[in-house]
């Protein structure tokens, strides 16, 4: 079982890392944006300062979720940009491959969460 956890935090680290620096270097293509995409990335637009904000925190997100040691702030860490990408996929996007992505990444999430609730408990007393 620690094989498995190390591996699929591993793959989900490195997915937020590779997801935080396309937001800075532009490397991944992107499909033809939808009008409802489009005055979503002109809003994005006016708040310039929010997709840097964004990809700083996927990175070193995703670079904390990897290791054992730093996986539970990892976790917290990412946990909001979760929940607005699962919520992004489940209102505008809707596309089955996106919704199964994103359901699986956010239980990755919340199941490394839930496995590391005792180093949270001081935050919580």
């Amino acid at each position: 079982m620690k094989i498995v956890k190390f591996i699929l935090s591993l793959l989900f680290g490195l997915m937020f890392i590779n997801a935080g620096l396309n937001k800075f270097f532009n490397y991944m293509p992107m499909e033809k944006p939808t009008p409802e995409q489009m005055k979503l990335f002109a809003a994005f637009g006016e708040i310039s300062w929010l997709m840097p904000l964004t990809g700083v925190v996927e990175v070193i997100g995703g670079l904390l979720f990897i290791f054992p040691k730093t996986r539970a702030l990892g976790a917290v860490i990412i946990l909001p940009v979760m929940i607005g990408i699962v919520c992004h996929i489940f209102t505008l996007d809707k596309s089955p491959m996106g919704m199964s992505i994103a359901g699986v990444l956010f239980l990755i999430n919340l199941w490394m969460i839930i496995d590391n609730k005792e180093k949270y408990k001081t935050l919580v007393k």
